[in-house]
């Protein structure tokens, strides 16, 4: 099982993840980023526009291993 982190972000904005979450199949980082994101859309409501937020995954050693946006592209939908 590894420890990864989930921080959200617009560019302007941070919501960091000081402490991570145990992962034990890493099929599954997509599944939870997309769990993240919902949350800090819940926390942080009342925003029109969600489309430049993104959650980043690192793993234990700081290396980014995943990159998936709040809002799907319409355009893949």
């Amino acid at each position: 099982m590894a420890r990864y982190r989930f921080h959200c972000t617009n560019g302007l904005e941070c919501v960091l993840d000081p402490v991570g979450r145990d992962i034990r199949v890493p099929e599954r980082l997509p599944e939870r980023a997309r769990a993240v994101a919902q949350g800090v859309m819940t926390t942080l409501g009342g925003r029109p526009d969600w489309r430049d937020w993104q959650v980043t995954v690192h793993d234990r050693t700081g290396r980014r291993v995943l990159l998936q946006a709040f809002v799907p592209d319409a355009a893949a939908a």
